[in-house]
């Protein structure tokens, strides 16, 4: 089960329905090999400081960033918490000259891709993490 949640910011997440169903088509999809199962996933929209707080509060990072995924996924089971700051999805949606949604969109699927076991610490990982998010982008329903 897919749930959205709010902290700490003023925003209305629309298409809710939409963006689990594109969630769980991704998820199919990334695991036709081994099929897993949509777990608890947590979406929680949130403030950059709120973001901060967490950043420094579990991974002793004292800076700025648009997304931090929690990974609670087993063999069988996709579940995590992925918290999402607006307010750097605004920025960068600007800097990048890209619609706000679009940008929403991209680090959502970001945070799931990291739950299906991506990573981006490397130039090599996060060109693979790149494609992928293309991939899905270009898959989604709204």
């Amino acid at each position: 089960m897919v749930n959205y949640f709010i902290e700490e910011t003023k925003f209305t997440f629309n298409n809710r329905r939409d963006c689990t169903n594109w969630i769980k088509s991704v998820i199919q999809e990334e695991s036709y090999n081994s099929p897993k199962k949509v777990g608890d996933i947590s979406i929680i929209f949130c403030s950059d400081e709120y973001l901060l707080k967490i950043n420094k509060q579990y991974l002793e990072h004292d800076y700025y960033t648009d997304v931090i995924t929690f990974d609670n996924s087993d063999d069988n089971c996709v579940s995590g918490d992925i918290f999402i700051s607006i307010d750097t999805v605004k920025s960068n949606a600007e800097y990048f000259k890209q619609e706000f949604q679009s940008e929403l969109h991209r680090v959502i699927i970001h945070g799931i891709l990291h739950l299906l076991g991506y990573n981006d610490q490397t130039k090599a990982q996060s060109r693979v993490m790149r494609e992928r998010e293309d991939y899905y982008l270009n898959k989604r329903v709204s």
